[in-house]
């Protein structure tokens, strides 16, 4: 399976690609966006594609190997952009592209725990699965300005490193999840019988805490409506890789990359991550970049009845001054 790249024709018109355009695809996936990107740019555009998912790199090369010397991959996380471009001699860049969005085999087929569907599985939830957690090695990764990544830790783990209070601001934050003072109660107490190792261990706690809140008989599957889960585990998802600090750190590396004239196109998911990037953009309007997109743009109805993952999607795109 591949995954389908959401508003790809929205992307490429803001772009205003053309042949010899330099392009940074941060967000790499399963290169929807980037082979199209490519094939609007031949003969002469460059693309540098990141991702932090080696598998990911893999698997991407089988769908571009056609464009050979003018695709740079770099296995790395895109908030160490400026490196990345830097030890690459990527320049003259005039479009990059982020997309926050998760890419679909990385939830049905790399066996890391990001579904609930997939109760056998660990709960691993990184992107990157080279790195340790923190606690483990005596100089944790650290970010651009000198913090901890503690996102290189595993689901697992930091549900066994999590003090109450923590736990209960990422379901809280993260998830948006309206009982996640009586979930984080639930797994402090679990935890002390028996490590929290699986989608179903954790997917087992979050359905008994529900049951218990609606009165409902345990023995019942869960059906209709959202799952229990859903916002729990999209929590973790977040936490584990650390993605709204990401972005936070990426977005004023991206202007600076940027050539004058060339834009950058972000998509987001979640409300915080597009508040972050909408604030960001606000901040720098008039000074650094122009905004393109007054309003995010969203899918088209089309779009959302083919492709249901696209109609929490926003695109957002400036120009550099």
């Amino acid at each position: 399976m591949r995954h389908v790249p959401v508003l790809l024709n929205e992307v490429l018109e803001a772009l205003q690609l053309k042949n010899g355009s330099n392009v940074i695809d941060c967000t790499l996936g399963d290169a929807g966006h980037a082979e199209k990107i490519l094939e609007l740019t031949s003969t002469d555009g460059k693309l540098l594609g990141i991702d932090a998912d080696a598998e990911a790199i893999l698997r991407t090369k089988q769908f571009l190997y056609k464009f050979d010397k003018r695709v740079v991959f770099s296995r790395d996380n895109f908030e160490n952009l400026r490196n990345i471009v830097k030890e690459n001699e990527f320049d003259n860049v005039t479009g990059i592209l982020m997309d926050y969005g998760w890419s679909s085999p990385q939830f049905e087929e790399r066996g890391r725990g990001f579904s609930f569907l997939k109760t056998d599985e660990p709960l691993d939830m990184r992107y990157d699965t080279y790195l340790k957690c923190s606690h483990e090695v005596t100089n944790p990764p650290l970010t651009p300005d000198g913090k901890p990544i503690y996102g290189s830790c595993s689901a697992a783990e930091l549900l066994y490193l999590k003090d109450f209070k923590e736990l209960e601001e990422i379901f809280r934050k993260y998830g948006e999840e309206k009982l996640s003072k009586e979930i984080t109660e639930a797994i402090i107490e679990k935890r002390k019988e028996f490590p929290i190792e699986t989608v179903g261990d954790l997917v087992d706690i979050v359905l008994e805490v529900y049951r218990k809140k609606l009165k409902t008989d345990k023995e019942v599957p869960w059906v209709g409506g959202l799952h229990p889960a859903t916002k729990v585990f999209q929590a973790l998802r977040i936490a584990v890789n650390d993605e709204l600090g990401v972005i936070e750190r990426v977005l004023p590396q991206a202007v600076e990359i940027l050539q004058s004239g060339g834009r950058l196109a972000v998509i987001t998911f979640h409300s915080t991550e597009d508040s972050i990037v909408k604030h960001y953009f606000k901040s720098q309007n008039n000074k650094t970049i122009k905004i393109i997109t007054k309003k995010p743009v969203i899918c088209s109805e089309e779009e959302r009845v083919s492709n249901p993952r696209a109609r929490s999607a926003k695109l957002r795109v400036v120009e550099k001054l």
